[in-house]
């Protein structure tokens, strides 16, 4: 999935057009568009990532589960992220965006952490 499947996902999922949403941020007709061929930059990144309430690693497609995944480590890793919900920081709740960045942190974490396990398995 690209950076604009993933916007053009969200877009859907809020009932919303890329031409409404381009609207909304206050950018230029087909701007969204564009992203299909080129990069965009990082600050128009984090206007669309802030919009939709992900972070911009989601819109960039890491953090995702890598092809050799099983469907074992897919569900272990849900667990372990629905475990860590209620998480507070201070004494507060934490928002849905600091949720979601400890997420996607979580996640990369955990491919990585299970990748080099992996790694010296094999090598055993």
């Amino acid at each position: 999935m690209t950076l604009f499947d993933r916007i053009k996902k969200l877009a859907d999922s809020q009932g919303k057009s890329i031409t409404r949403v381009e609207q909304d941020l206050n950018m230029s007709r087909n701007y969204l568009y564009k992203w299909k061929t080129m990069n965009p930059k990082s600050d128009s990144l984090e206007k669309v990532a802030d919009y939709f309430g992900v972070t911009t690693d989601y819109l960039l497609g890491r953090n995702q589960a890598p092809e050799w995944a099983h469907p074992e480590d897919i569900h272990d890793l849900k667990q372990m992220l629905d475990d860590n919900v209620g998480l507070a920081y201070g004494g507060e709740d934490l928002t849905d965006k600091d949720k979601q960045r400890l997420n996607d942190i979580l996640t990369g974490l955990y491919w990585e952490k299970l990748h080099n396990k992996k790694k010296r398995e094999n090598q055993e």
